[in-house]
């Protein structure tokens, strides 16, 4: 598998802009599958000071290769100035979901 598939993590301050994102990327095919978990509580350094926001987390399954294009994306739909986009390596899968993963996507 060599760390070839990843897991984005995107927050979005509505459930429509996560489910609007998801969708998108679904639609292109830059994504095989997004969960929308919210509200969530965040809290975080903005403009020199410390502020809070109720915002949904999107985590959308993807192949690493993909990434670039994947952010590129979630910034053209994101209303915020610098919306959170990281990723994290899948170590392990199962066989069958993996093999989804990849036919699920370009």
């Amino acid at each position: 598998m060599e760390n070839q598939y990843i897991i984005v993590l995107v927050t979005a301050p509505s459930k429509n802009e996560a489910e609007k994102i998801a969708k998108t990327l679904l639609e292109e095919r830059l994504i095989a599958c997004a969960n929308i978990i919210g509200p969530v509580h965040s809290l975080f350094w903005w403009l020199g000071k410390i502020d809070k926001a109720q915002e949904h987390l999107i985590i959308m399954k993807t192949r690493k290769a993909l990434f670039g294009k994947v952010c590129e994306r979630v910034k053209a739909l994101h209303s915020y100035q610098i919306p959170e986009i990281i990723a994290m390596p899948i170590t392990e899968g199962s066989k069958d979901y993996l093999k989804w993963l990849d036919e699920s996507l370009e």
